[in-house]
């Protein structure tokens, strides 16, 4: 059987330390904490573009509302 190979140590992403299995990804609480806030405070953010709504798609022909036709 082949050795198993070891897994490299990760680094903390707020400071670079290695991160411990505890906080994993992070080395501590305070990296945590630190990395937590970032997301509340708006500092990370997902970018997305908002579409305008295609009106000529619609079919004029279909009915409407939830139970129309029924």
């Amino acid at each position: 059987m082949a050795e198993a190979t070891p897994i490299p140590a990760r680094k903390c992403p707020i400071c670079g330390k290695p991160a411990e299995h505890r906080f994993r990804p992070f080395c501590s609480r305070r990296c945590a904490d630190v990395d937590l806030n970032r997301w509340f405070s708006g500092t990370y953010s997902m970018p997305a573009v908002e579409e305008e709504p295609d009106f000529d798609a619609v079919d004029p022909d279909e009915p409407k509302g939830r139970n129309a036709g029924h």
